[in-house]
């Protein structure tokens, strides 16, 4: 079962990339799976990511295999300890989302219809540093309400009960980020 956890990873990893959700080394993805966290490991490219390149984490952060876990493995671990209702995360770095985090404080406004009820709010998590707790916390707490959010200068995680979800969540905010740009530069 844990191959087909994997290859989940590995297939959206791939379709992010792909539809210029993150680029290089940038985001990760992660699954809940019989109490284990399966994520993105440190250094790997999205699109080329391989089974090899999951890690296996508990909710301690200990490695439950030899591969390092991706930098923003705090992150993961906080937002599933508070929300018992979801199976997967996925941290990317689309770029409308991350130009309009510098343009708006406190909340991007839903622009679709499928927007508004899958994600009902989006808010702006204020700037903290990459992988540090600080960020891992105050990102978790917003996302204990909702199902998406944007980090300030760094990208989205949306949440879901299955990594599908929490993936096509992520499309949602780029598309409205997208559209409140395009509206406001009047294009």
């Amino acid at each position: 079962m844990s191959k087909l956890v994997k290859d989940m990873l590995v297939k959206y990893s791939k379709l992010a990339h792909e539809r210029g959700l993150t680029a290089a080394f940038g985001g990760n993805f992660s699954i809940l799976f019989n109490g284990t966290i399966f994520i993105k490991s440190t250094g790997s490219i999205m699109n080329e990511l391989t089974r090899t390149q999951i890690a296996m984490i508990d909710f301690e952060g200990n490695s439950l295999s030899s591969i390092r876990p991706s930098s923003e493995w705090k992150l993961h671990v906080e937002v599933y300890k508070l929300r018992k209702d979801i199976r997967a995360i996925a941290h990317l770095h689309p770029p409308y989302s991350i130009v309009v985090s510098t343009l708006l404080e406190e909340e991007l406004p839903i622009m679709t219809p499928e927007a508004e009820v899958y994600l009902k709010k989006i808010p702006i998590v204020p700037f903290k540093p990459a992988g540090s707790w600080e960020l891992a916390r105050e990102t978790a707490k917003y996302l204990e309400a909702y199902d998406a959010v944007i980090m300030e200068n760094h990208g989205v995680v949306t949440v879901g009960k299955s990594l599908r979800e929490a993936y096509y969540k992520t499309e949602l905010v780029e598309e409205s980020a997208k559209l409140w740009y395009l509206k406001e530069k009047g294009i």
